[in-house]
């Protein structure tokens, strides 16, 4: 094992935590290694939502070109960050076991939640605005940029009521608060609490490493949320939600779509076999545009163009 690994990733405490982790994976299984940090534009460009910026995979774009350019062997991402058509020449390798799927809020003090008063809410997400103001409409909800560290801190700097992350990030950097309420209500991200490894197609020698850090269970589930997603034709300029669980061999989905403010909904839950469930994220997006999600996705693609 001649060959140094050498493995790129965000320079956010969170993206190294990740890296970090395949890093040590790979030198159980004897492999060298080395950590290639780097910044992407969604970590530099925070003034601004990230459905203003109009780029597709701003979190991943940055390491798909070092990729190319052989800069790096492989790139480990948050795997809702990665667009559901990687770039050409770049592969999944390896999607590791997930993590916690759920959204939570971190706040300072609950009792808004109960008697119905005026409160605003922070998030950088479109998917979670759309759904906290269906569930409170009468709440105000502000955008929050950065990473994980950074977002905390501008909750605790501002005079919002709370500010929306996922569990996954924040028990993986140990900054979870205790108080913190489990959002079971919120449909995640498509592959949210996933860990994506991505390499150059041709390059067998990584591949064959990766392939070892697989987890079959997580990468069918991923991959089915990930065919909504990618059906639908959203991204993070749409608020889509989608999960898939696994259970005594059956699949068990969920997926959503909503108008921008929250106020139109259109669900769809579905079961199949794990052995029938190859394309059960197409076919429930299918089934969700002709139930008018086709004419909102029309409408969200309008009111993001108007944006840019």
């Amino acid at each position: 094992m001649s060959k140094i690994i050498r493995i790129g990733t965000r320079d956010s405490e969170l993206a190294l935590w990740q890296a970090t982790t395949v890093q040590q994976k790979l030198e159980a299984l004897g492999y060298d290694t080395i950590l290639v940090p780097t910044k992407s534009l969604g970590d530099q460009v925070l003034d601004k939502p990230l459905y203003e910026l109009g780029v597709t995979g701003i979190f991943t774009k940055t390491l798909d070109v070092a990729l190319l350019k052989g800069d790096i062997d492989i790139a480990v991402h948050s795997m809702k960050d990665v667009p559901t058509k990687l770039p050409k020449g770049i592969v999944q390798v390896a999607v590791l076991e997930r993590a916690m799927t759920y959204d939570i809020l971190v706040h300072k003090g609950s009792n808004f939640l109960e008697n119905d008063q005026p409160a605003t809410i922070a998030t950088g997400s479109l998917r979670r605005k759309a759904q906290w103001l269906n569930k409170y409409p009468n709440h105000k909800v502000v955008d929050l940029r950065g990473n994980v560290n950074t977002r905390l801190l501008k909750l605790i700097e501002n005079d919002w009521q709370g500010a929306i992350f996922a569990q996954a990030g924040l028990e993986r950097i140990k900054l979870l608060p205790k108080d913190a309420i489990q959002l079971d209500w919120m449909i995640p991200a498509p592959a949210q609490g996933a860990m994506l490894v991505v390499a150059k197609e041709e390059d067998d020698f990584t591949k064959e490493a990766l392939d070892k850090l697989n987890h079959s269970e997580t990468e069918i589930s991923t991959t089915i949320e990930r065919e909504f997603l990618r059906t639908l034709e959203g991204g993070c300029t749409a608020p889509i939600g989608a999960l898939a669980q696994i259970k005594d061999h059956m699949v068990y989905f969920e997926g959503v779509v909503f108008s921008l403010d929250g106020k139109q909904k259109i669900e769809i839950k579905k079961e199949a076999k794990l052995s029938d469930a190859k394309n059960l994220g197409k076919a429930s997006a299918q089934e969700v545009l002709q139930k008018g999600g086709d004419k909102l996705m029309q409408e969200i693609r309008n009111e993001n163009s108007t944006v840019h």
